[in-house]
């Protein structure tokens, strides 16, 4: 599995947790047995610590997101922009341009029409305070 393939199922697995509230290794494992889908340490890992740190991460999110609350996005961006700032603010060996990146591809691909530009927006702005 890519890291762009193991992203990708990090925010499904982060997406499909805002619904239920379950842990990312039993959503995980619900899912292989209903859809035969196999977990990959990289997307696991970044799941399981964009959770751990959601309190920090949703902080961000409010103090970024301008004239929008947490309650007012789509559970497509929330977990995206979850999934990018984990890695930004706590994955070392990433760049923080390839996080914006990435997320910014998974909005245009599961995201609404402005997605992509909201979470560019909001990305950027992290980034440029130096807080990533």
């Amino acid at each position: 599995m890519t890291r762009r393939e193991a992203r990708e199922l990090a925010f499904i697995l982060l997406f499909e947790q805002s619904f239920c509230g379950e842990s990312i290794t039993d959503i995980l494992e619900n899912a292989g047995e209903a859809r035969d889908i196999t977990g990959d340490a990289f997307a696991v890992s970044l799941a399981e610590g964009a959770v751990a740190h959601l309190a920090e991460i949703d902080e961000l999110i409010s103090a970024f997101a301008h004239n929008w609350s947490r309650d007012r996005l789509s559970r497509v961006a929330l977990a995206i922009l979850r999934l990018a700032i984990y890695e930004m603010q706590w994955v070392e060996d990433i760049p923080v341009s390839v996080s914006i990146n990435e997320a910014v591809e998974l909005a245009k691909r599961y995201g609404g029409e402005a997605d992509a530009t909201f979470i560019n927006g909001v990305l950027g702005g992290i980034a440029r305070r130096g807080e990533a």
